[in-house]
C-alpha cells in the first residue's frame, strides 16, 4: 500500500478506507468479545445475579473434611461468584438440626446463606432464585446425593427434586432437574 502525505500535516497518511476498517475492526472485536463472554456464561449455565448477593454476600458450608463431593459443590458455588466460607466438621448433624433441616431431607453437607439453610447439592441458580424471591421457607434441599446434581456430575445424570421446607416440617417441590 502506498503511503500518502496529508496536505499541510507533514505526516504520512494511510488511505481513508484503511482508517474505517481499523475502526470497524476495533468495534467488531470489542462488541464481539463482549457478546462471546455473555453467550459463554449463558451456555455454561453460569449466571451471576449481583442484586441477590447484596444482602446475602456469603454462604457458609458445613462439611466433613473427607467428603469429595462437598468440595466439588463448593467449587460450583465459587465458580458462580459466591463468597464461600467452609467449616470442616466431623459431625454435620448438629448444624442440620440447628438450621431446621428435616431429617428426611438430609444429605452430606449443610450450608447457610442469610436466613436460609441449604441442604445438599442445590444448584446455584435455584439458590439465587430463592434469594431474589425471598419465599417464606427455611431453606432448600436436595435429599441424598443424586447423580447429575452439582458436585455429583458424572456419566449418568438422574432427574431429582429440589425441595423447599418450612419450619413446621412442611415440604414442597421447588424445582425439578
Amino acid at each position: 500500500m502506498k503511503k500518502r502525505e496529508r496536505k499541510g500535516s507533514g505526516t504520512p497518511h494511510i488511505g481513508h478506507r484503511h482508517e474505517l476498517l481499523t475502526r470497524r475492526t476495533w468495534l467488531g472485536v470489542a462488541f464481539g468479545g463482549a457478546a462471546t463472554v455473555l453467550l459463554g456464561q449463558r451456555l455454561s449455565g453460569r449466571t451471576v445475579h449481583s442484586a441477590s448477593r447484596l444482602s446475602d454476600p456469603e454462604i457458609t458450608v458445613y462439611a466433613s473434611p473427607s467428603c469429595g463431593c462437598c468440595h466439588k459443590w463448593v467449587k460450583h458455588l465459587e465458580y458462580n461468584a459466591f463468597k464461600v466460607a467452609v467449616e470442616k466438621v466431623d459431625d454435620v448433624a448438629p448444624y442440620k438440626r440447628k438450621l431446621g433441616v428435616p431429617e428426611k431431607l438430609w444429605s452430606c453437607h449443610t450450608a447457610v446463606i442469610g436466613r436460609y439453610a441449604i441442604e445438599g447439592h442445590v444448584p446455584v441458580d435455584l439458590i439465587e432464585r430463592m434469594l431474589i424471591e425471598r419465599p417464606a421457607i427455611v431453606g432448600l434441599a436436595v435429599p441424598g446425593m443424586p447423580n447429575g446434581a452439582p458436585g455429583m456430575e458424572g456419566p449418568i445424570a438422574n432427574r431429582y427434586n429440589v425441595i423447599a421446607f418450612k419450619a413446621n416440617g412442611e415440604t414442597a417441590v421447588y424445582a425439578t432437574r
